[in-house]
C-alpha cells in the first residue's frame, strides 16, 4: 500500500477498484498545478508580455506559437517512452518525482523581465516558455496517462474526471489569483515576478501526493514500442481518436481565445481592468458548483451528446454577449452573464478528457497493446498546440487592427475602433464559431456506453 492507502499496482487477479473521494481529490489536484500553469500561460502571459513588458503583440503570440511547437516531439516521446518503462515504481509515477523542480523553477522565471530591447525579450521568453513546456510534458502525460488504468469502467472514468476536472478549474482559480495578487502590489513587473514566485511554489506542493495515492496495474501487456513512424500511422489510422482529437482541438481554440481575450475586454472595451477578475472568478465557481449535475447526468446519457448541449449553452450566450451586452450595461449582467456560461463551459472541457480512455480501450482491443502514454501525450499536445495558435491568431489580429501595447496596467491608451471590435469579436463570436465546429464533429460520436461495454467485455475474455 502507498501514501493515503491506494495500491501502487493492481494485480488482474483481484477485484476492480473503486476509489474513494479522497484519492480522486488527490489525485486531481495534478490536473490544479498543471492547469494553474496552463491557465496563467493562456489568460495572463499574452498580457503580460504586452502590457508588463511592453512586447509588441505580434511577437508575444509568435513566442507561445513556436515554444508550443516544441510540444509536437516531447508530448508523444515522453508517452511512447512512458508506456515502455519498467522501473519499480511503475510506468508513470518517477516521472513526477523527475518533473516537479524543473516545472515550477521554470514557471517562476517566465514572469521576469530582464531585458529592454524586443529581440532580447523575445529571445529570453521563448526559450524559458519552452523550458516550462517540456518540464509540464513532463509531468502531465504520464499523469493523464494513469487515469483510464485507474478507473477502466465507464461511469467510474467520468467521476474521476469530473474530480480532475474540478481540481483542474480550481488551478485557473489560483491563476486568477496571481492576476490579483501582482494587481494588488502595483501590476508593475516587480509584482508579477514576486507573484510568481510565490506560486510556483504552489505547484510543486500536490506532486508527493499524487505520487502517494495513485496507482498503476501490474497486467499491462509488456510491450515494446513500435518505430515512431509506425506507431504515429497506427495513431492516424484510428479514426475515433481522430473524431475526439477534432472536438478537442475546436474547443480548446475556443477555451484559449476567448479566455485570453477576457483581459483585453475588460481593460479596453469595458474601460474596466479591474472585472478581469471577477468575471473569471465567476465562470470558474459556476463550473466546479456545476460539476455534481453534470456527473449525475452523464450516468444517465452519452457522453458526446452531454459535450453537445454544453458547448451550445455556451455559443448560445457568447453570441448574445455580443449582440445585447453593450458595454455601458450594468456590470452585474455581465457577471451575471459569466455565471451562467460557466454551466456549459464546465461540460465542454469535462466530457472530451472523459472520452479518451474509450478509444484507448478500443485500440487495445485492434493492436494488443496498452499505449496510454501516446495517446495522452498526443491529447496533451493539441490541449496545447490549438490554444497556442488560437493566441498566435488573436495577437496577430490585434497588431493588424492597430491595438496600441502599453507598458502597464496603469496606462492602457485609448484604443481604435477596429481593435476593439477585433478585441469583441475574439472575446465572443470567434469563440462561439469553434463550439459550432465541435458540435457538428461530435454529433453521432460512435463510441456509446453499450459499444465500451462490449470493447471491455472483449478485453476481459482475451485477457482471461
Amino acid at each position: 500500500m502507498s501514501e493515503g492507502g491506494a495500491p501502487t499496482a493492481i494485480s488482474a487477479e483481484q477485484p476492480e477498484p473503486r476509489l474513494g473521494t479522497f484519492h480522486k481529490l488527490v489525485y486531481g489536484m495534478g490536473d490544479h498545478s498543471i492547469n494553474l500553469s496552463l491557465s496563467a500561460l493562456s489568460l495572463l502571459f499574452l498580457f503580460f508580455m504586452t502590457e508588463v513588458a511592453g512586447l509588441r503583440p505580434a511577437l508575444a503570440g509568435a513566442v507561445i506559437w513556436i515554444a508550443r511547437l516544441f510540444d509536437a516531439v516531447s508530448d508523444p516521446l515522453i508517452g511512447r517512452f512512458s508506456d515502455s518503462r519498467t522501473w519499480k515504481m511503475g510506468r508513470r509515477r518517477p516521472f513526477f518525482l523527475i518533473g516537479m523542480l524543473p516545472f515550477a523553477i521554470a514557471f517562476t522565471l517566465l514572469w521576469r523581465t530582464p531585458f529592454e530591447s524586443q529581440g532580447e525579450m523575445f529571445a529570453y521568453y521563448l526559450c524559458i516558455y519552452i523550458f516550462l513546456s517540456l518540464s509540464t510534458t513532463t509531468l502531465s502525460v504520464p499523469y493523464l496517462a494513469l487515469l483510464p488504468e485507474m478507473a477502466r469502467d465507464y461511469d467510474e472514468r467520468t467521476s474521476l474526471n469530473a474530480f480532475r476536472s474540478g481540481c483542474a478549474v480550481s488551478g485557473t482559480l489560483f491563476a486568477v489569483g496571481m492576476r490579483l495578487t501582482a494587481d494588488s502590489w502595483g501590476g508593475d513587473a516587480a509584482a508579477y515576478a514576486t507573484a510568481a514566485i510565490i506560486f510556483g511554489v504552489w505547484l510543486m506542493v500536490p506532486w508527493l501526493p499524487v505520487h502517494g495515492v495513485s496507482f498503476e496495474r501490474n497486467d499491462a501487456p509488456h510491450q515494446t514500442p513500435p518505430p515512431i513512424r509506425e506507431g504515429l500511422r497506427e495513431l492516424f489510422a484510428h479514426r475515433n481518436f481522430l473524431r475526439l482529437c477534432a472536438i478537442y482541438i475546436t474547443a480548446r481554440i475556443a477555451v484559449d481565445v476567448g479566455g485570453g481575450s477576457l483581459a483585453y475586454l475588460a481593460a479596453a472595451w469595458l474601460g474596466r481592468p479591474e472585472d478581469f477578475g471577477p468575471f473569471l472568478l465567476v465562470l470558474l465557481c459556476s463550473s466546479i458548483l456545476s460539476l455534481p449535475i453534470w456527473l449525475r447526468i452523464s450516468r444517465k446519457y452519452e457522453k458526446h451528446n452531454l459535450f453537445i448541449f454544453g458547448a451550445g449553452w455556451w455559443g448560445f450566450l457568447l453570441i448574445a454577449m455580443f449582440f445585447f451586452l453593450p458595454p455601458e450595461s450594468p456590470r452585474i449582467y455581465f457577471i451575471a452573464a459569466m455565471g451562467i456560461i460557466g454551466f456549459g463551459y464546465c461540460a465542454a472541457d469535462l466530457m472530451p478528457w472523459a472520452m479518451i480512455g474509450e478509444v484507448i480501450d478500443e485500440d487495445e482491443l485492434t493492436t494488443g497493446q496498452r499505449r496510454e502514454g501516446v495517446y495522452n501525450g498526443f491529447f496533451t499536445f493539441i490541449r496545447k498546440i490549438a490554444g497556442a495558435t488560437g493566441v498566435l491568431a488573436m495577437g496577430l489580429a490585434l497588431e493588424f487592427s492597430g491595438y496600441i501595447n502599453g507598458r502597464g496596467l496603469a496606462t492602457m491608451p485609448v484604443q481604435p475602433e477596429s481593435a476593439l471590435l477585433t478585441i469583441r469579436i475574439s472575446a465572443t463570436l470567434a469563440p462561439a464559431f469553434f463550439l459550432a465546429v465541435a458540435m457538428a464533429i461530435a454529433f453521432r460520436y460512435p463510441l456509446t456506453r453499450k459499444v465500451h461495454a462490449d470493447i471491455r467485455r472483449r478485453l476481459e475474455e482475451r485477457n482471461a
